[in-house]
């Protein structure tokens, strides 16, 4: 089979990406060269520009490289796709988590921010006592409460 093999400057123009870039995926073990030249100049195969292709897509879902090449070696373990699938999956449930813990965690302050928004409201002077247990307080022997409301008494 006569299969075209690609220089390292024509993969990298093809996805938009440096030559640098595609010697640190061969680095990570992410693509690898078919052979090289005699002047020592990579070549790829047609099967590097689906690798780069499936490298593209798990990038856009959030993936790091780590998890991408957990990918690749699991498909090499499976080629069925199988394990891929469920690791993905797993990958997503993990993600989701995250960020309802993000949306809980919002939710958290934003219902701090409203209770500090009616306590701001509710009082007569900026300077007035934050809370309405000013005997109890131990800062009851400070407080200015006397002082900034003595017009109101």
């Amino acid at each position: 089979m006569n299969e075209r093999l690609l220089k390292i400057g024509e993969l990298a123009t093809l996805f938009g990406v440096t030559s640098r870039t595609i010697r640190y995926y061969e680095e990570l073990g992410l693509i690898e060269a078919s052979n090289r030249t005699e002047g020592l100049h990579r070549r790829y195969p047609p099967d590097a520009v689906i690798r780069l292709k499936r490298i593209e897509e798990l990038k856009r879902l959030g993936l790091t490289l780590g998890q991408i090449r957990d990918f690749f070696s699991l498909f090499a373990e499976d080629p069925s796709g199988e394990k891929c699938r469920r690791l993905l999956l797993t990958i997503y449930d993990d993600q989701k988590k995250e960020e309802e813990l993000k949306i809980r965690e919002a939710r958290e302050r934003i219902a701090r921010i409203d209770a500090n928004i009616l306590a701001a409201k509710k009082k007569r002077n900026f300077f007035s006592c934050p809370g309405d247990d000013c005997n109890t307080c131990e800062f009851a022997s400070f407080c200015l409460e006397p002082v900034y409301n003595k017009d109101e008494e």
